[in-house]
């Protein structure tokens, strides 16, 4: 089966219309917490990751660095298969700067966020951030989806499960969190998550993502509640926290969760538990995979991201068999991965 209902209902056919993909890109000084993301192949090339893998959404390529993120053994950005699916589909992209280091080298939107300080040693930022970042944020979800039937939202930002952990953490539930690596560093993110949590005295959600999220999960709660269409999440824990804090400004919005198998089989994870809103989980497919990098995501590494899940999901609404998606992302691989490769 190329998708599989995780919680809820097969909301699948809402993607039958027409679909704009919106990027929300930042970074958060937790990401400099030694062993807390394997985002980049060092540490100093973290900040470069989310413009990078914006840009080779667009591009194809990236053009804030030589080469495509990867973690540190060589493993793909999850943004080759989101990349793959809006190539084939050709699905419209809008780019958020939602709190970055470095902006991306692409025509894109911001939301005049901070970048995110580091949630174990003081707040993510001010409340006025916040607010403001919220309010630009809801402005472009609904100027952007009056020209669609349905968005879809995907997300990049180096430790962002752990902003999502303690998200959830605050807001009661069970912090469960996905990671990007096979040995999830569960005790340095429960760590941080839970000297975060100690600052929190409000259950406004707002006032939570000031003190303990992202500016990420901002711009995701924003353009969602902002939109005046449905609106697909796509990605994994960072998206099941941003779709409770939707869901808490707004219960009648219509959210739902597009992720990938890699997260749904993730123990760790516990995805359905965490999303306030209905979750398919998509099969890329990459077991099959002729190439070690795309058969590690199988093996536990990377698991989701810029979309993936989601992207995916809508490659396979529109026709594309397993079998076929495989074969394109293999061969975008070996344009953009392989052959990048070899010329650096």
């Amino acid at each position: 089966m190329s998708y599989r209902v995780v919680k809820g209902n097969d909301f699948s056919d809402v993607l039958n219309g027409n679909v704009g993909f919106v990027l929300c890109i930042g970074n958060t000084r937790t990401a400099e917490i030694p062993g807390i993301t394997a985002a980049g192949e060092n540490p100093d090339l973290i900040k470069f990751t989310p413009p990078a893998d914006a840009e080779l959404l667009h591009y194809g390529q990236c053009k804030s660095i030589p080469f495509p993120p990867a973690t540190p053994d060589g493993k793909p950005t999850p943004a080759l298969i989101t990349y793959t699916a809006l190539r084939l589909l050709k699905v419209p992209l809008f780019v958020v700067d939602a709190g970055l280091m470095v902006k991306p080298k692409i025509p894109h939107y911001t939301i005049n966020a901070p970048v995110g300080n580091n949630i174990a040693e003081q707040s993510a930022f001010s409340m006025d951030s916040a607010m403001e970042a919220f309010e630009y944020a809801r402005i472009i979800g609904k100027e952007i989806s009056k020209a669609f039937d349905v968005l879809m939202i995907g997300e990049s930002i180096p430790a962002g499960t752990t902003t999502a952990g303690a998200v959830l953490k605050a807001l009661g539930l069970d912090p469960a969190v996905s990671s990007s690596m096979p040995q999830n560093p569960v005790n340095i993110k429960r760590e941080v998550i839970e000297k975060a949590v100690r600052r929190v005295e409000s259950d406004d959600p707002i006032e939570i993502l000031a003190e303990v999220g992202d500016p990420v999960l901002l711009a995701v709660a924003g353009i969602s509640t902002g939109a005046e269409k449905p609106v697909v999440l796509a990605g994994g824990t960072q998206m099941a926290a941003a779709s409770q804090i939707i869901r808490r400004i707004d219960e009648s919005s219509e959210i739902y969760l597009a992720t990938t198998t890699y997260v749904a089989d993730d123990a760790t994870a516990s995805i359905s538990e965490i999303s306030a809103v209905d979750v398919i989980a998509s099969d890329p497919g990459l077991g099959e995979s002729s190439k070690p990098g795309l058969r590690a995501y199988t093996e536990g590494f990377v698991k989701e991201g810029v979309g993936a899940g989601g992207a995916t999901l809508l490659a396979y609404k529109n026709g594309y068999t397993m079998k076929q998606f495989l074969s394109e992302v293999e061969r975008d691989y070996e344009i953009i991965i392989e052959q990048v490769r070899k010329q650096t």
